[in-house]
């Protein structure tokens, strides 16, 4: 990810409705405001503040949600407030528990068909685009559109291409595409604007699962590529063979 930035920017904290509470540590996406997002979040969950009943990151915010009738939002700004006082953010430890997974994948040809478009729209030959793309160790930035569906980054530079100007009618489940610097790993078939570049047999919503979401904040991923062939070999695996270690 890009850790340049012309000013350091102020972690600012602004109600979001009713019952909840934004905390936002950039104004464009780079890896420290997404670093500081994963890292404040899991801190609110581990401070156990009073009312509180969830923290969810975002790619560079932290989304609060507490009972507005067991604590103010003046209370709860405070103790939020305090919490940001503990350290700088930005530079904070990733949290815990986090995995590294590699997750095979085929690109291009039938399975992916836009490897080629998008390997132009980011300036480089499809081999370099593919050794990229298969190369990069990405952050699950946030998760969400879709159930379990994480977005990852950042890719270099040059990856930085806009998103198409017409939709896609749909990718299949497993799909990953990218655009602006991020990849984004489809948890169910779906329309997109995205350029599918590679497909994958991972399951990524489990819905009859006590822990129905694959990938979690954090977590870090490589999409390894496999001959098209191994999909079908995967297809049985809720993982598409995937080989998951915890990151120490």
């Amino acid at each position: 990810m890009n850790d340049q930035a012309t000013a350091p920017f102020v972690p600012t904290i602004r109600p979001a409705g009713l019952c909840g509470m934004l905390v936002t540590f950039g104004d464009s996406l780079t890896e420290p405001a997404n670093r500081a997002a994963l890292a404040f979040s899991a801190a609110v969950e581990r401070a156990g503040l009073d009312g509180v009943e969830e923290c969810a990151p975002s790619l560079v915010s932290a989304f609060v949600r507490f009972d507005p009738l067991h604590q103010s939002h003046a209370d709860l700004t405070a103790k939020l407030t305090a919490l940001l006082e503990d350290q700088d953010w930005h530079a904070a430890p990733m949290p815990t528990g986090r995995r590294f997974i590699r997750v095979p994948t085929v690109y291009g040809g039938t399975h992916a068909p836009q490897l080629e478009e998008a390997a132009q729209a980011a300036g480089v030959s499809v081999d370099v685009a593919k050794a990229d793309l298969a190369e990069a160790r990405v952050r699950v930035q946030t998760i969400g559109f879709a159930p379990g569906q994480p977005y990852l980054g950042l890719l270099p530079e040059h990856w930085n291409i806009p998103r198409q100007t017409a939709l896609t009618k749909a990718v299949p489940e497993g799909a990953l595409v990218v655009a602006i610097r991020q990849l984004v790993l489809f948890s169910v078939s779906n329309p997109t604007g995205w350029r599918h570049v590679g497909q994958t047999a991972l399951k990524l919503f489990r819905a009859d699962s006590d822990d129905p979401f694959f990938l979690r904040p954090g977590d870090e991923v490589q999409f390894v590529p496999v001959e098209a062939d191994a999909l079908d070999r995967f297809a049985s695996d809720p993982d598409g063979g995937a080989e998951i270690e915890a990151i120490t």
